[in-house]
């Protein structure tokens, strides 16, 4: 899922709005089970403490209205599609056999953390690094990164990141694309590790989008989730978040489940023509 251009280069304003209706009125609706969609009476009622800026936006459309339009895309995103994404583990066992059988791959597989009957391989990292493999070719990338990515201009060094990520292409130096995969197929609760890995998230989009303003050195950052335990059954709030999130700019696109399938081969050939203009004498 990609940001909706109805809704990027918002001000702050209008994501401190969506957050406080979200907060007070909740995300979802306890009767159905689905994310809420405001209309406009109660998007009004809920900021009654405060004062709607009564400019209109660079859509020509008062705050009040755009807040309307953004519930309802959200509830729409949510309810109708990205739930229908989210495997189980089942599900992702399944796929990432099918892809280990049809591709036949030199990747790292890593295992999950899990003990006893729950351990084995981390079914979507799995399936995340094959599919990488086979679309980027010979291409170098580092399924595992052990260092703080870095960014630099020639030899001066620019910035140094502060959390390692899940993935980089081509190298941890002046990466073209980061990437980070949360996977809880084992998880019975929506606990404070999941909701902190949302917040971890943001703040790597905060210094990305700090980075990408002040040296112009655009990376791409993705965000990989998987299990519809988890995020739908446990976690919709999140997932609204996360929504919320991406279209802020925080983060460039999130993959929900068996979205990867059909959006890796196209993020890759777009890192495979990156490279070739960031590295023209290395293939």
């Amino acid at each position: 899922m990609i940001a909706s251009p109805q809704f990027t280069a918002l001000p702050k304003s209008f994501w401190a709005c969506v957050r406080y209706i979200s907060q007070k009125g909740g995300y979802t609706d306890r009767a159905t089970g689905e994310v809420k969609a405001y209309d406009l009476e109660s998007i009004r009622n809920l900021l009654q403490p405060f004062e709607i800026p009564p400019e209109h936006l660079a859509s020509h459309q008062p705050m009040d209205v755009l807040l309307q339009a953004y519930f309802r895309y959200r509830a729409a995103a949510l309810n109708d599609r990205i739930r229908w994404l989210l495997m189980d583990r089942a599900e992702a066992q399944q796929l990432f056999q099918k892809l280990q059988e049809e591709l036949q791959p030199q990747c790292p597989i890593p295992h999950n953390k899990q003990k006893g009957e729950k351990a084995g391989p981390a079914y979507l990292t799995g399936i995340v690094n094959m599919l990488i493999e086979a679309n980027l070719k010979n291409l170098p990338v580092d399924y595992n990164p052990l260092q703080l990515p870095t960014i630099a201009a020639g030899k001066a060094l620019q910035r140094t990141l502060s959390r390692r990520y899940d993935g980089c292409f081509p190298s941890v130096n002046n990466p073209i694309a980061l990437w980070e995969i949360k996977e809880y197929y084992h998880t019975t609760t929506f606990g404070s590790r999941v909701a902190d890995g949302i917040y971890e998230t943001l703040l790597d989009g905060m210094e990305l989008e700090e980075a990408r303003r002040s040296k112009q050195r655009n990376i791409q950052h993705l965000l990989i989730v998987d299990s519809h335990f988890t995020w739908w059954v446990c976690g919709r709030s999140y997932l609204c978040r996360l929504v919320d999130m991406l279209n802020m700019g925080y983060v460039d696109e999130v993959l929900f489940g068996k979205e990867v399938l059909d959006r890796l081969p196209i993020i890759a050939e777009a890192w495979t023509q990156a490279y070739r203009q960031q590295y023209p004498l290395q293939e």
